[in-house]
Order: C-alpha cells, then structure tokens, then sequence
C-alpha cells in the first residue's frame, strides 16, 4: 500500500508520515496565544484606568444630577436640579457667551494656524528653528502665559503692550479686560497665541504631504496664490481641516482658566462668565454639587449632539 505524505509533516526512515502538523506550526500557534494574551493584559490595564477615572466619574456626575445631598442625607429629586438650574439667568448668559467665544474662537484661532502653517511651508530653510518659534508658546504653563497678558499685555494704561502698540498706530486705546466689548476678544487672542503651536505643527504635516504636482498644474494654468490655496491647499486638507474644527469647538466650548485668570472669573458686567466657570462656581463656591452635576450633564449632551454631527458628517464624506 503506498504511503501518502501530508504537506508540512516530517518523515523519519522507515516510519509511516504522521497526518498531524509539525512540531513547529503548534509551536507557532502557541506563540500567537501567548502574544494575544499579553496584548489583551496590556488592553485591560488601559481600560481600567479609563474606566475608573474617565467614565466612572462621568456616570457618578450623571447619578448626582437627581440627587440632592443635605446635611449628609442624599435624596432623589429627579429633575428638580436641571429646573433650578435652567432658571437661572446666569445659565443663559454663561452660554451666550460660551457661544460667542467659540465662534470668535474659530474665526481667528482656526484661521490663524492654517495661514500659518502655509507661511512656514513656503520657507526652504531654517524651518525647525521656526517651527520651534512657533510651538515656543504652548510649553509655556497656561497660567504663567495668561499672567504675562494680564499684566504686560492687557494693562489698561499706556504701559500695556498692546496699548503701546495701538498708540504707536494713532489708534484709540483699549481698557481691555475692563471693558465688556472687549473682554471676549481678548480672551479669544491670549487663547490663540498659546494653543495654536500643536495646530500649526499638524497644519504643515498635512500640507508637506499634498504632491507638488497640483501646486505646478495651477501655476501653469495662471493660478495666483489665492487660486491655489481654494483649489488645492483646502480641498487636500479638507479631512485634517474638519477634525480640527470639530476637536477646536469641543475645547473652546469648555474654556475656563482664561476668564478665571484674566478676568477674576466673570469679566465687567458678566462678559467673561463660561459655562466651565459656572460649574466651578456652583460646586466649589455654592456648595452646590448636584446643580454643578446637572449643569456638567448638559455641556455633555451639548457637545455630544456637535461630535454626533461630526461624525454623521464625516461617515458621508467617506
């Protein structure tokens, strides 16, 4: 009877072939078993650090909304809280001017990056030193720079640097952070200059990895440099210029340490207030956790329902 040898087996001299694999292939199944096992070790000590300090905490803040705690006694009271809350005409204006940060927010600092970052791309030397330059203001300590505006910067005498600067113009100077009109603006530049190093940075990936091919097609066809910028700079980086968008209106809506430190927390005639700051106002100077909680509960289904839009979005565009 002839013997029949099944591929990947071993035969020794007069012995029959096994029909079972090799000793390697059960060894290099042993080896995946072990390696999942060791990524999947690694992936739940991930998970439960997020768990215990990202989502338990959230879940907590959700279960305090209905509850009310007196004198160590804790109640349910349903909606009593958002009601209370919602009746408060600081809660309007706190949005109001969430909402108006994060338009300006987005008006200047998601535009300034992106020019920013097409100046530096046009440059062929020292770009590390001034992408450097660039990324300088957000190794700064956020209180250390907003104390630097505060007082060099936005001193309402002559003294103050932009003051300065708008007198050397002939131009009306400002009170800054004393006046209400210019509270917000104000804010919405100190914030720009601190944070948009790490955007500018991705901005100039994103535009080193566009073919130079489409930039020396527009040239030919008598593109200027606006023509090129609408026509192949955005449509190229149209998915980074999403995200970021979307990434800047959930941190911008949630702005807090700008009005705490430039501001003393509310600004002339409540310019300044954030919904971030009326949380921290209820919780820590109202003692008034449950009303923080059910005020953190609607800043977090407000910008679910802009992440939900996003994604919705982006899902289409794929």
């Amino acid at each position: 009877m002839a013997i029949t040898t099944v591929p990947g087996t071993r035969r020794e001299p007069g012995r029959p072939a096994s029909p079972y694999p090799a000793g390697p292939q059960r060894t290099s199944l042993g080896r995946k078993v072990r390696d999942n096992l060791t990524g999947h070790a690694f992936l739940i000590g991930a998970v439960i650090c997020f768990g215990f300090f990202s989502w338990y905490p959230m879940i907590r803040g959700v279960v305090m909304s209905f509850q009310r705690t007196r004198r160590g006694v804790t109640t349910w009271v349903g909606w009593d809280n958002y009601d209370r809350i919602i009746g408060d005409p600081s809660f309007w204006a706190a949005w109001k001017n969430t909402f108006y940060f994060t338009v300006l927010a987005l008006v200047l600092g998601y535009a300034v990056p992106f020019f920013v970052a097409i100046l530096l791309n046009e440059f062929r030397h020292a770009q590390g030193y001034l992408r450097i330059l660039v990324y300088l203001p957000v190794m700064l300590p956020p209180a250390s720079a907003l104390f630097l505006f505060k007082f060099y910067g936005y001193d309402p005498s002559d003294a103050g640097l932009f003051n300065s600067i708008l007198k050397a113009l002939h131009l009306p100077t400002s009170q800054w952070m004393q006046s209400p009109e210019m509270t917000m603006p104000a804010m919405v530049i100190a914030s720009t200059w601190m944070n948009m190093g790490g955007a500018v940075l991705i901005y100039l990936a994103a535009l080193q990895n566009i073919p130079g091919e489409l930039y020396e097609a527009a040239e030919l066809d008598g593109a200027g440099i606006w023509r090129r910028i609408r026509n192949v700079t955005i449509p190229q980086t149209r998915l980074i210029l999403a995200l970021l968008a979307m990434l800047q209106i959930v941190a911008t809506m949630q702005f807090f340490i700008e009005p705490l430190i430039l501001a003393n927390g509310t600004g002339a005639e409540d310019s300044a207030t954030s919904v971030a700051y009326l949380i921290y106002q209820h919780g820590f100077f109202q003692n008034d956790l449950n009303g923080a909680a059910a005020l953190g509960v609607i800043m977090l289904v407000v910008l679910a329902g802009f992440s939900a839009v996003y994604v919705r979005l982006s899902s289409k565009q794929d």
